[in-house]
């Protein structure tokens, strides 16, 4: 049997990237929207209502919407926007976090799919708090560089215009007054009590993206060093498949000592790094902000509440 498939907001970047990952499965069915009819709530409405599926890449209010549109009990919803990932009756879509994480997602009808810097952000203080390293009282700073390709449409359209400004050939800092829309799920499913002071910076590459989270030893509750942390991150993904812990220092693979912020594109892993010293650490994600950071995590949370191996479609 084929699960029918709708993906609302199929042209955008992870939609786009949805039907790639999905296109030659055998057991799916894709169903897609006339192009002429692709605001029509009516229409719509009808395929939401006769999938199996439904991806929702879309805008906020239109993920709302789109929920509201949604009467068929088996109808299941995962939804790539910001809409719903801290919302009552819905699941976050990080299953690597726990296996109460996962087991969540397999039972669920409604699922979250993680922002892409709160990804990388969770991945790497949801186990500090979890483990005790670092209270939930405790203040967090967070670096974070990504792609031009989660800016969305116009601002790629710039990044790859013939009238690019000369600015946009450098790292641009932006979320300046430290309202990211990220911060609320990064701090909710963290852990945290208070939220993070997040720095954002979109860069000139295309895809990929590093989080970065730095913590001075002396501030912890607890007499650690960055070797236990490492440890610690080694033993939480220790069975999981898309999220890799790399080696201490990242000794053997930063062979240039650099932290490139491409290196994942167009995969669904994630590597994890800790470093540091005696007196800091730096905890770092590097993956793709459109596969493990959106696409990918989408398709890996249907797999999961599909009951099959969550890695189909995404090797």
């Amino acid at each position: 049997m084929a699960y029918k498939v709708f993906i609302d907001g199929q042209e955008g970047t992870t939609g786009l990237r949805i039907v790639e990952r999905l296109k030659d499965r055998s057991d799916i069915e894709l169903i897609l929207i006339d192009e002429a009819l692709r605001k029509s709530t009516i229409e719509r409405k009808r395929l939401i209502n006769s999938s199996d599926y439904t991806f929702l890449c879309l805008p906020d209010a239109a993920s709302i919407e789109s929920v509201s549109l949604a009467e068929n009990p088996n109808t299941k919803i995962i939804d790539a926007s910001t809409a719903h990932r801290t919302a009552p009756g819905w699941v976050y879509g990080l299953p690597e976090l726990s296996p109460e994480h996962r087991a969540k997602i397999a039972a669920s009808k409604r699922v979250a799919v993680p922002g892409c810097y709160a990804s990388g952000f969770n991945a790497l203080v949801y186990p500090m708090v979890r483990s005790g390293f670092i209270a939930q009282h405790q203040p967090v700073f967070c670096h974070a560089v990504s792609g031009y390709s989660g800016a969305g449409k116009k601002a790629i359209a710039v990044y790859e215009g013939a009238d690019k400004p000369d600015e946009y050939n450098s790292p641009r800092q932006y979320s300046m007054g430290k309202q990211h829309k990220h911060i609320r799920e990064m701090m909710a499913v963290s852990g945290l009590s208070y939220p993070p002071i997040f720095n954002p910076i979109v860069d000139d590459y295309y895809n990929g993206m590093v989080v970065s989270v730095p913590f001075h030893l002396r501030a912890l509750p607890k007499k650690i060093d960055a070797r236990a942390v490492w440890e610690m991150f080694a033993e939480h993904y220790e069975n999981e498949h898309f999220v890799r812990v790399m080696p201490f220092m990242g000794e053997g693979v930063l062979a240039d000592g650099f932290l490139a912020a491409n290196t994942m594109r167009d995969t669904n892993f994630m590597q994890i790094f800790v470093f540091g010293n005696d007196d800091h650490i730096l905890l770092c994600s590097r993956f793709d902000n459109l596969g493990k950071g959106a696409s990918g995590a989408a398709v890996q949370c249907m797999n999961i509440m599909m009951g099959i191996d969550e890695g189909i479609g995404l090797e």
